[in-house]
């Protein structure tokens, strides 16, 4: 299993849209709106990098309104 934290800038106005339809994709544990750097910070999980990965580019990204996104993938440090 793979874990990611998923930093979303939007377009102005376009932030609480964009966390809900975040929310609704499979795998997506939950979705804030922050404030920051960042308008709204997803924890995203799946079987690998790879699926991490496709999750982002092909359905976060694809959302309207989001301008950018910036993927920290969670590592275990003993």
């Amino acid at each position: 299993m793979a874990a990611a934290y998923v930093l979303v800038n939007t377009a102005p106005g376009r932030a609480g849209d964009a966390r809900k339809r975040i929310a609704e994709i499979s795998g997506v544990k939950s979705s804030h709106a922050v404030t920051g750097a960042y308008d709204i910070i997803a924890f995203i999980e799946g079987g690998d990098i790879s699926e991490l990965g496709n999750k982002v580019v092909s359905q976060i990204q694809s959302i309207e309104g989001i301008t950018q996104t910036m993927t920290s993938v969670v590592v275990e440090i003993p």
